[in-house]
């Protein structure tokens, strides 16, 4: 077996989660500072990537991570070009942990049109995904957002997502397709009775041998899309905490069975670039176990 054969059946078989390790220029200074490491620790850009692949380093080093809990890890472009332990960071995750590679590929979100922010044009794209491949990269992520119930702007994103979608799966890789409901959103459990008809939809329209991921906010009423997570074409609905606390989030993922978790935030609450290993590796075996049981069911 190739290793996209092994990593499409651990993706499809195993029990688990994905770490979404994919913060990106806009979020990173808010991610830094929840690890403790204030604006004053960098002068530039450059720097601040560097503080933020060391923390993403000292999570993915860590004991406690590894393929036995943790299925895959989304990464930014800018980590995927980095190395780990001597390795590519895609490299370094799948021969030496066991975890399944996964790439960020959006550019961020366009301005909000009939409540929804599609994704923002991604010219050099065809490249990238290139580039992934050749770096042993097994899927993307890529994300939108829908904040009211308005079927324009929810089809547009499906839509879009979609598109995109069927061009990465074209290039070889599996795509995490990411339409985040906002979980302040007033119309929530609406939003959700639009998307997952169009969600289905578009699912119904690939090809026996297409196969996507969907990144879904966690839902207001339990088991909502299980019609998507037992779809042919779908390899794994994962959850996004989306602003929840672990805590609420864990509960609220324990209340969707076949769903499992792909935190961000959730996963690295609680971590500090002032803790000692011991301390920082205590609370991420923590964190993980947490998350681990709770995509179990």
């Amino acid at each position: 077996m190739t290793n996209f054969n092994h990593q499409f059946e651990k993706i499809r078989t195993q029990s688990g989660f994905i770490a979404a390790l994919d913060q990106s220029g806009g979020s990173t200074p808010k991610a830094l500072l929840n690890y403790g490491v204030g604006e004053d620790a960098y002068s530039n850009d450059e720097e601040m990537f560097q503080q933020v692949h060391d923390m993403r380093t000292r999570i993915v080093t860590s004991p406690s991570f590894n393929g036995e809990r943790i299925l895959g890890a989304i990464l930014f472009e800018n980590t995927m070009d980095r190395d780990i332990g001597g390795l590519s960071s895609a490299a370094y995750l799948w021969e030496v942990k066991n975890v399944v590679p996964f790439l960020k590929v959006d550019k961020g979100l366009a301005d909000e049109n009939n409540g929804a922010q599609v994704m923002k044009d991604m010219p050099d794209l065809d490249n990238l995904l290139a580039r992934a491949k050749q770096k042993g990269i097994f899927g993307t992520k890529m994300r939108s957002v829908i904040k009211t119930a308005n079927a324009e702007g929810v089809n547009a994103v499906v839509d879009q997502q979609f598109e995109i979608g069927t061009r990465i799966v074209k290039a070889g890789l599996v795509p995490i397709i990411e339409p985040e409901v906002d979980i302040h959103s007033p119309e929530k459990a609406t939003t959700e009775a639009l998307l997952l008809p169009a969600l289905l939809s578009q699912l119904d329209q690939l090809e026996e041998d297409q196969y996507v991921m969907l990144k879904l906010t966690l839902p207001e009423q339990g088991n909502f899309y299980a019609p998507c997570i037992s779809h042919p074409r779908v390899l794994k609905v994962v959850a996004l905490s989306g602003g929840y606390s672990r805590e609420e989030a864990n509960r609220r993922l324990a209340d969707n069975k076949g769903m499992v978790a792909s935190f961000s935030r959730a996963l690295t609450e609680g971590l500090s670039a002032q803790q000692s290993d011991d301390e920082f590796n205590q609370m991420l075996d923590e964190s993980i176990e947490s998350i681990y049981q709770a995509s179990k069911t």
